[in-house]
């Protein structure tokens, strides 16, 4: 469980990749990634559900956290520039099964959040379309069980898309994300501007209203915040997708610091501007089960017009987070299948050099559950796994900096304030993790077993390392 992996031994493995990803390359990875559906929908849901009009204290907090668990992941990134991120920074500096058990928890977040995002583009596109008279039949237009559905067509084929283009190689995918990011951005700064011009002061009072309990848990007062902390924090998961392809990236122990860091800060600017300006535009109750509330406040303030602009690149906006987690998530398998853990096909590359397999695997799993599962249903569960795995790299600076100079190289970032901030980011995470609604909780314990059971019925027996001794 405990044994180590030699990092010159992945230095090894993954320098077939090839390195072509510069810093604007990776914040546009990462904003595209962190600016993705959840800054079209999450906010009003959060408010509607627990905080009112606070909500963009919620996003602050939940900023603050993942903020200091990016620095942790910049100096990790710099020092360990390897394909899998988490999963082989763990394994290098706990052993392989910690290494496992934390990538295994990573692959939840990318997974249920492929589905996720495409849940929330299929409902975007759907309610974009629909006045022109265009409809899918139900059972096309909804997942198996929903309002009759049986399963989700459009999310259905945005992931495979993605997956096509991602499939073309990360240097062409990225110049696609490039020029999307660049188009959603502008979408959400006219949002902000033309709902400026509506914003109703009475919307905002109370700022914070007072505690009550509902159904859907705490509402207002600070155990409303602090829900809405855990629930939003999905929104800010975005940036550990970029080390995920740190293999591939030009020079990175510059790079991808830069990269990490520099896309959380755009992101939450972004997000909290949209929050305040939403809950301006019309009363919070409003949002209630609506999974496009940027589209629904500007119709019901009368810009039509301008709904019908930022929705539609709002779903191409979507699409560059589904090519980031793709990237991601294929990078992932990649490494589990070069170490042994799963079958060494997800492992190969082909003749472009290319992780093929593994993007095809995580692809078909990401289809079928966002098909058939829930949209409301997968908001609750994608950020167990990450707060995972967060704290995993929080706790791994102490094991990290030792080794730096010696077996590991000296990277060109630090986290600041050693030790306190490692420790601070450790106790984020675990403080957003148990603000997580029980139900998601119980889902990643069910989702960890699994992972238990694949790596001593399967894993430790096929890994490299047990094959090395």
């Amino acid at each position: 469980m405990n044994r180590k992996e030699d990092p010159s031994i992945y230095q090894q493995k993954d320098g077939q990749l090839v390195r072509t990803l510069k810093v604007r390359d990776f914040l546009a990875l990462g904003v595209g990634t962190i600016v993705s559906t959840s800054i079209f929908t999450l906010p009003g849901e959060v408010a509607a559900l627990h905080t009112g009009p606070a909500v963009a204290i919620s996003c602050l907090l939940a900023a603050i956290v993942a903020g200091l668990v990016a620095f942790a992941y910049a100096e990790m990134a710099a020092a360990m520039p390897f394909a899998g991120s988490v999963y082989s920074w763990i394994n290098v500096i706990f052993g392989e099964f910690w290494g496992w058990i934390s990538g295994w928890a990573l692959l939840a977040e990318y997974l249920i959040g492929m589905a996720f995002i495409s849940s929330g583009l299929s409902a975007n596109l759907r309610a974009l379309v629909t006045p022109l008279g265009w409809k899918l039949p139900t059972a096309l237009a909804n997942p198996l069980g929903v309002k009759g559905g049986i399963f989700d067509l459009v999310a259905l084929v945005a992931i495979l898309l993605s997956a096509i283009l991602v499939s073309f190689g990360v240097s062409k995918a990225s110049k696609v994300e490039n020029a999307l990011v660049v188009v959603k951005v502008m979408a959400i700064l006219l949002f902000v501007f033309v709902g400026l011009t509506v914003v109703r002061k009475a919307n905002f009072m109370p700022f914070i209203p007072h505690y009550r309990m509902t159904a859907h848990g705490p509402f207002g007062g600070w155990q409303g915040i602090y829900a809405g902390v855990s629930m939003i924090y999905i929104s800010f998961l975005g940036f550990d997708a970029i080390a995920s392809n740190s293999a591939e990236a030009v020079n990175p122990q510059k790079t991808m610091p830069r990269g990490i860091i520099g896309s959380l800060l755009i992101a939450v600017g972004l997000f909290i501007a949209v929050s305040l300006v939403l809950v301006g535009m019309v009363p919070y109750q409003k949002y209630l089960n609506s999974a496009e509330p940027v589209g629904y406040a500007l119709r019901q303030t009368g810009h039509t017009t301008i709904a019908l602009i930022v929705q539609s690149i709002a779903i191409l906006g979507m699409f560059t987070a589904l090519i980031g987690l793709c990237m991601a998530s294929s990078r992932l398998v990649y490494s589990f299948g070069r170490d042994g853990m799963l079958p060494k096909k997800l492992g190969k590359l082909n003749k472009d050099h290319r992780p093929a397999n593994s993007l095809w695997a995580v692809s078909l799993v990401a289809i079928i559950i966002s098909a058939f599962i829930p949209f409301s249903f997968l908001t609750q569960l994608v950020s167990a796994g990450t707060l995972i795995a967060f704290m995993f790299v929080s706790i791994g600076i102490y094991k990290l900096r030792p080794r730096e100079g010696q077996d590991i190289a000296e990277p060109s970032f630090k986290m600041p304030f050693y030790p306190v901030l490692p420790f601070l980011a450790f106790s984020g995470s675990l403080v957003v993790f148990l603000g997580l609604d029980n139900e998601a909780k119980q889902y990643m314990l069910i989702w960890t077993v699994v992972g238990i059971l694949i790596y001593y019925l399967y894993g430790i027996h096929h890994s490299t390392i047990t094959a090395r001794k």
